[in-house]
C-alpha cells in the first residue's frame, strides 16, 4: 500500500527530529512524509535542512493555516494522488521500528476498515489476568489484563456515574474511556474515536470529510470529533501491535486556564457529535460528570505538588461550564 505520513508541528524542532529518526528506522518507509510546520520561528526548517530525510516535503504555513486542524487540512489537499492510506503522527512520538508495518496490515486484515489507530506504549503500566478477573474498585480490566484505575474514574464508579461502553467507545452522555484503557494485548479492537496524532485514514475518507477547524490552536479532542463522524458511516481498528512512545512535549501547548476552558466547551461539542438530541438522563449525566470533575481540579489545588497550574484549570473548566448557558459552541460538520 502506498501511504503518506503528515507531521504537524508547533515550535518542537528536537522533538520532531527524535520522530523522523524513528521513521527513518521503520521496516516500511513512507512514500511521503509532509511536515506542516506553523512555527512562528525558523528553527525547526533549519533543523530539517541540517538533517535531510528521504521523502520529506517541508510546508511552512502562514497565519491564517497555523492550528493543528488548519495544518492538517492543508497536509490532506498536499498528499500526491496515488496515496491509498494517509497516517497522522504527533510531533512528540517516536516509533516502534514496526510501526507502520502493523498500521497497514490491519488493512489488509479487514479491508473495509476506513481509519486504523496505533498503539502508545510507554503511559501505563498493565499487568495479565486469569480471564473473567474480578477487580478491584481501584482497578480496570479489560480482556485478561487489568491496571491501575484513575482517581475521577474510581470515584465515577462509587456515585454511579462510570461508562457503560467499552475502550474507544463513547456512551450517549459522552465521559468514556480513550482507547488509552485498551491493553497491551497484541490484538485488533473494533473502535469508534482514535487519537489523531497516532492514526491513519483511507484517502477516500477525504473525499467526504475534513477536520472541523472549530478546534483552533491547539485542537483539543479535534480527533474525537473526526473519528466519531467517519464512524458514523464505517469501521474504524485499533492495532496494538502498532506500538510507538508518546512524550507529551510541554512546548506549544495552551496554558493552564485555555486548556481547562476547551476540556469543557470542546467536550461539549464532541458530546453532540456522538447524540445532537440528548434524553434528560444523558443531559444531566454529563453535566454532573463536568461538574466532578471541575471539583476534583479544584480539590488538586490541595493535593498535588502544582497547586497553581491545578487551580488555574479549574478556573478555566468552571468559565467553560458557564460559557455553555450564553454561547454554545456551533457545530462545524
Amino acid at each position: 500500500m502506498k501511504f503518506s505520513l503528515i507531521i504537524c508541528t508547533y515550535m518542537r524542532p528536537k522533538p520532531l527530529l527524535q520522530l523522523l529518526q524513528s521513521v527513518c528506522e521503520q521496516s516500511v518507509f513512507p512514500d511521503e512524509i509532509l511536515i506542516i510546520d506553523g512555527s512562528t520561528d525558523m528553527l525547526t526548517e533549519q533543523i530539517l535542512k541540517d538533517n535531510p530525510f528521504q521523502n520529506l516535503s517541508y510546508f511552512l504555513v502562514s497565519k491564517e493555516k497555523r492550528g493543528l486542524t488548519k495544518q492538517r487540512n492543508f497536509g490532506i489537499s498536499k498528499v500526491f494522488q496515488d496515496a491509498e492510506i494517509v497516517c497522522f503522527l504527533d510531533d512528540d512520538t517516536v516509533l516502534e521500528k514496526d510501526y507502520f508495518e502493523q498500521l497497514l496490515n490491519t488493512y489488509r486484515v479487514y479491508p473495509e476498515a476506513l481509519g486504523v489507530g496505533g498503539y502508545i506504549c510507554n503511559e501505563t503500566k498493565w499487568e495479565s489476568v486469569v480471564n473473567n478477573y474480578q477487580a478491584e474498585i481501584n482497578e480496570f480490566y479489560f480482556d485478561g489484563w487489568k491496571r491501575k484505575d484513575g482517581s475521577r474514574f474510581i470515584l465515577r464508579k462509587k456515585i454511579g456515574l462510570d461508562t457503560d461502553c467499552p475502550p474507544g467507545f463513547s456512551p450517549l452522555f459522552s465521559h468514556g474511556r480513550s482507547v488509552g484503557f485498551l491493553p497491551p494485548s497484541d490484538k485488533i479492537y473494533e473502535v469508534e474515536q482514535l487519537m489523531g496524532g497516532v492514526s491513519s485514514f483511507k484517502k477516500t475518507v477525504f473525499e467526504k470529510f475534513q477536520f472541523s477547524t472549530y478546534f483552533e490552536g491547539y485542537g483539543l479532542y479535534e480527533d474525537a470529533d473526526f473519528s466519531l463522524r467517519v464512524a458514523k458511516t464505517g469501521k474504524l481498528y485499533l492495532n496494538t501491535k502498532a506500538k510507538l512512545n508518546h512524550y507529551h512535549e510541554a512546548s506549544g501547548r495552551p496554558n493552564q486556564y485555555q486548556y481547562g476552558k476547551m476540556v469543557v466547551r470542546n467536550g461539549w461539542y464532541v458530546w453532540r457529535v456522538k447524540n445532537s438530541k440528548p434524553h434528560t438522563a444523558d443531559f444531566l449525566k454529563w453535566h454532573a460528570i463536568t461538574i466532578l470533575l471541575t471539583i476534583i481540579r479544584y480539590s488538586n489545588a490541595i493535593t498535588t505538588t502544582n497547586k497553581k497550574a491545578a487551580f488555574t484549570e479549574a478556573l478555566g473548566r468552571t468559565a467553560g461550564w458557564w460559557s455553555l448557558i450564553f454561547n454554545k459552541p456551533k457545530k462545524d460538520l
